[in-house]
C-alpha cells in the first residue's frame, strides 16, 4: 500500500509512500527522490543543513512513516537521524526476510516428488514455498515454477511431461494448468492400474474355478471304452482285463517259441 499524506511545497503536491514492514529498499528510493524534488535531500546527505530545510525533511520523513514507527523515531532530532534510524531498523528486517528467501529457495530447489506421492499433495507443497516467497517480496517467474514441477516428477509421467514441453509454450503456461495435465494423466494411470488388477484377480478366480473342477464326482463321468460311469477310459477295468490277457498271450507265445528253438538244437 502506497501513499498516505500530502505536503505542498509552492503549488506541487507531492504525495509520499508509505513505509511498511516489507518495502523499505522501494520507499527510500522514492522518498530520496521527493526530497530531492523539493530541494530537502541535503538535510539526510551533508554535513551542513540549513534548519529549516533540515525540519522540512523531517516532517516529509515523518508524513511516510506509520504511526508506530514515528514513536520510534520521535526522539531524533534532524531528518539524518530519523533516516539512519529507519535504515538500520529495516535494513536489519530485510537481512532476515533475505535469509527466509534463501532458505525458502534452497527448499524449493531440492523439493522432489516421491513415487508413491500424488500431483495434488506435491503440487500443493510446492506452491505454498512459492506463495511464501513472493509474500517475502521476491518475484517468482510462472515459467519456472511450471519447469520446476516438470523436471521432477517421477518418470511414470515422462510421455505427458514430453508432450507439455514439445507443444507448451512456457511463456504463457501456467502452474495450474500443468497440473491439470498431470492429473488427467495420473488418473488415466490408476484406472489402467485398477483395470490389470482386476484382469489379473479375474484370471486368478478362474485358475482356482478350473481346480476345484478337477475335483468333481467321478460317478458322473462316463467311459467310452466300457459305456459305464465311474471312471475314465484310461482307468477302465476293461481296458485293464484286454492288457492283462494280452502279456499273458505274448508271454505263452514267447514261452512256445523258446521251447522249439531248444527242441532244434537238440
Amino acid at each position: 500500500m502506497e501513499a498516505s499524506s500530502s505536503a505542498k511545497e509552492s503549488s506541487v503536491t507531492m504525495q509520499y509512500p508509505l513505509l511498511t514492514g516489507c518495502n523499505y529498499t522501494a520507499w527510500a528510493i522514492k522518498m530520496k527522490a521527493y526530497l530531492k524534488a523539493q530541494g530537502l535531500w541535503e538535510a539526510i546527505d551533508s554535513k551542513e543543513v540549513d534548519e529549516r530545510k533540515d525540519q522540512m525533511a523531517l516532517a516529509a520523513i515523518y508524513h511516510g512513516i506509520l504511526e508506530e514507527t514515528l514513536l520510534l523515531i520521535a526522539e531524533k532530532e534532524t531528518a539524518k537521524e530519523a533516516w539512519t534510524m529507519l535504515k538500520t531498523m529495516h535494513l536489519g528486517v530485510e537481512r532476515v526476510m533475505e535469509a527466509k528467501v534463501q532458505t525458502l529457495q534452497t527448499e524449493l530447489d531440492a523439493r522432489r516428488m516421491k513415487d508413491g506421492e500424488s500431483i495434488d499433495d506435491f503440487a500443493m507443497k510446492l506452491t505454498s514455498i512459492v506463495s511464501k516467497i513472493r509474500a517475502l517480496g521476491e518475484k517468482v517467474e510462472e515459467a519456472y515454477v511450471v519447469k520446476k514441477l516438470l523436471r521432477v516428477v517421477p518418470k511414470k509421467f515422462l510421455q505427458v511431461v514430453s508432450t507439455i514441453e514439445q507443444f507448451g509454450d512456457f511463456n504463457i503456461m501456467t502452474v495450474e494448468e500443468v497440473i491439470g495435465r498431470l492429473k488427467a494423466y495420473e488418473e488415466r494411470i490408476r484406472i489402467y492400474a485398477d483395470d490389470e488388477g482386476e484382469h489379473l484377480l479375474l484370471t486368478q478366480a478362474e485358475w482356482r474355478a478350473k481346480e476345484r473342477s478337477r475335483k468333481f464326482d467321478k460317478k458322473k463321468v462316463k467311459c467310452y471304452r466300457c459305456k459305464n460311469f465311474g471312471h475314465y477310459s484310461y482307468d477302465c477295468p476293461l481296458k485293464k482285463k484286454e492288457e492283462k490277457a494280452y502279456f499273458a498271450k505274448k508271454q505263452e507265445e514267447d514261452e512256445s517259441g523258446l521251447l522249439m528253438a531248444e527242441a532244434c538244437l537238440l
